[in-house]
């Protein structure tokens, strides 16, 4: 059975205390799609939207994203990030996006928190920057797809993974 860290002796939320924990190279890797109508995705990769460059305003949200994991989720540890990767990957046979995500620290705990939050955020920026052109657009398969360094063993997703 797999023990809940995030819990104490009486069952009650705390932040983990990492400050024995080794500081290691931490790498996380996470990705999310967002579907839309074919015009709308033709409106982002030839940059004719009307709120300008999607992709690159929603790499810079991504990366914004990473940097405020903390602030959003309440038990993760407030860290320092070494560096952050955002790719977007479009595929136009599904008329869908890719935003895969990375980051980086060396550090006590690691960044698998930071990069699914660099994900959805890039992904909700995206949808922001074109809502008024397509509202039925769906975000989804927001995953986990890899986590390097630390105690535990490394994990990769498998190719399978929704």
């Amino acid at each position: 059975m797999t023990i809940l860290n995030h819990f104490d002796e009486r069952g009650n939320a705390h932040m983990v205390d990492v400050g024995a924990k080794a500081e290691t190279h931490r790498i996380g890797v996470a990705s999310g799609r967002i579907t839309m109508q074919a015009a709308t995705l033709a409106a982002i990769a030839g940059g004719t939207a009307k709120k300008g460059d999607v992709l690159g305003v929603a790499r810079i949200a991504a990366i914004q994203g990473a940097k405020r994991t903390a602030e959003l989720i309440p038990l993760a540890h407030p860290i320092g990030i070494n560096k952050v990767a955002v790719e977007f990957v479009i595929h136009s046979d599904a008329c869908a996006i890719e935003c895969i995500a990375t980051v980086e620290t060396y550090g006590r705990t690691g960044v698998e928190m930071e990069a699914l939050c660099a994900a959805s955020v890039g992904l909700l920026t995206i949808y922001d920057m074109v809502k008024a052109m397509d509202r039925g657009m769906v975000i989804s398969n927001l995953r986990l797809r890899e986590k390097r360094g630390g105690k535990s063993a490394d994990w990769l997703a498998s190719e399978d993974s929704n």
